[in-house]
Formats: C-alpha cells, sequence, structure tokens
C-alpha cells in the first residue's frame, strides 16, 4: 500500500456537444497522466450539460455507453485510476436517470459506482435549478480502493451534507473526491468554504474536479477545482481557466494529523441521536 498518491483534478466547460466534449476531455485526461498522476478525476455531468432533452438524449448505461468506454480506455491508455466525474445513467427499468459517478482502475475495470444522493432544486442567483426533474437520487454511500487508497465518491452538492462525509469517514475513507458543476453565484461564497469544512471535520483529503464559465446560456460554473489536505490546506486550486491541477497525497501527513488533534477518535457515539420528526 503506497504511502503517497499523486492526484490530478480536470477543470472543463462542457456544454451539449457530446462528442466535442469528449474529445476534450481526453486531452485534459492525457494532460494529466503527463503530470506523473496515479489518479484522475474528471467533473460532474463532464460528458453532456443542458436541460432534461440534452440529459436524456446523453445518457448511457454502464454496460456499453460511449462515454463509459472512453474512460475504460482512457484509463488503461495512460496508466490512471479514473474517477469519472459524474455522466447521466440510463437505467432499465427507470423512467429517471442517475447522476452517477463511476471509478476504473488503471486497466480499465470498472472498481466502483456512485449515484449522486442529494438532488439540486434550488433557487440561486435569480435562476431555479431542478435536477430532480430529470434524475432521481442515489441511496447508498460509497467507499472504493483507489490504488490502494480507501476512496470516498461524492458529487457536487452532495458537499452541503457533512454527515454523508462522515459516514465516508467511519467507513474509512482517506480521500474523498467531488467532481462538481457549482454555480458561479454560490460557488464564490461556499465552495472552498464547504470543501475544506469537510476535510477539517474528517481529516481526510478532498479533491474536488469542477465545470468552468459558461456551460448553459446565461449561466457561468464557478471553477476552481481544488485539492485540500486533512488539515484544511488547499495544496493545489485552479486558475479561472480548462486546465488540469494535482498535488501528491501523503498518508503520513493524514495520521499525524489524526494522531495530534483525534477528533474522530474523540467521537461520542452513543450520545448522538436523529431528532424525532413531529407529524
Amino acid at each position: 500500500m503506497s504511502e503517497t498518491l499523486r492526484v490530478a483534478c480536470v477543470q472543463l466547460t462542457s456544454r451539449s456537444d457530446k462528442a466535442a466534449n469528449l474529445e476534450k476531455a481526453q486531452q485534459l485526461v492525457a494532460r494529466a497522466a503527463a503530470t506523473g498522476a496515479d489518479v484522475v478525476v474528471l467533473p460532474e455531468k463532464w460528458n453532456a450539460i443542458g436541460g432534461p432533452d440534452v440529459l436524456q438524449g446523453a445518457a448511457e448505461s454502464l454496460d456499453d455507453g460511449e462515454s463509459v468506454q472512453a474512460m475504460a480506455t482512457w484509463a488503461r491508455q495512460y496508466g490512471v485510476a479514473l474517477v469519472g466525474g459524474s455522466i447521466t445513467e440510463r437505467r432499465e427499468g427507470r423512467e429517471k436517470l442517475s447522476n452517477t459517478s463511476i471509478v476504473f482502475d488503471s486497466e480499465g475495470s470498472v472498481v466502483g459506482v456512485y449515484r449522486k444522493i442529494h438532488m439540486f432544486d434550488v433557487d440561486v442567483g435569480g435562476h431555479v435549478y431542478r435536477e430532480s426533474d430529470a434524475e432521481e437520487p442515489g441511496d447508498q454511500p460509497v467507499v472504493v480502493d483507489v490504488e490502494g487508497w480507501p476512496t470516498g465518491l461524492t458529487v457536487c452538492y452532495d458537499v452541503r451534507f457533512p454527515e454523508l462525509y462522515r459516514i465516508l469517514a467511519l467507513e474509512g475513507a482517506e480521500l474523498v473526491t467531488v467532481p462538481a458543476h457549482f454555480t458561479l453565484y454560490t460557488g464564490k461564497d461556499h465552495w472552498e468554504l464547504l470543501l475544506r469544512a469537510r476535510a477539517v471535520e474528517n481529516q481526510y483529503y478532498v479533491a474536488a474536479a469542477a465545470q468552468i464559465g459558461e456551460t448553459l446560456p446565461g449561466r457561468l460554473s464557478y471553477g476552481r477545482s481544488l485539492i485540500a489536505d486533512p488539515w484544511g490546506i488547499v495544496i493545489a486550486c485552479a486558475p479561472d481557466e480548462e486546465t488540469v491541477i494535482s498535488a501528491e497525497l501523503d498518508r503520513r501527513r493524514l495520521a499525524d494529523v489524526r494522531a495530534k488533534l483525534p477528533s474522530l477518535a474523540s467521537r461520542q457515539a452513543d450520545a448522538y441521536r436523529w431528532p424525532t420528526p413531529t407529524s
């Protein structure tokens, strides 16, 4: 089990043209691999962004989807583990799609699948977002082995729900990935704050790969992909452009933080109870 892990995050501007998105993503994955990365993380919905019609048209099954096959090929070709951001997944017998993150090992085999739990149904910055119009929530936290590192999988809006991130810590996560399509309006105030908070609370690394710029007409995404260490220090942050960032994670750093400030070990689980809902 390696004590260090080099992680790269891809930042790009995806739109409705799936073929163009795949071509651009491959170029950036190749660039990420060239940094010496062991693991590459793509953003949320990197292969297609748009309204319900666009998402329905771009949706794939995990068995034979074009984007799924492309990610498997890239992982194998470039010799990296690939956290495939998320894509819209079509599942047999279900009316709505899933917002799904797929993890591939360096041989191109699928080693983990996570379906986004929290739907982005909000009214912010003068825009209404209703992710649940086209998609349904997942119901299962996931921790998967990525190059010997237990890695928790989340997607974008999940970052506002600390209970999910604590569960991932208790299930052994040492790294959590956060592919995202954060709005400019919320991102400027909340993006870094939330990511660093999740890292500090749970004393693990957080790697967040984001969309940047105008992915939808008149709707800007924030970008600023970042990697934070278990002390909450940002060890890599992207400028406002399509790019790649990378950083080396060190398990000894994680162990040192947890030993000197043992907040996870100091938990009093028997004292915590969910409030009883009132009728």
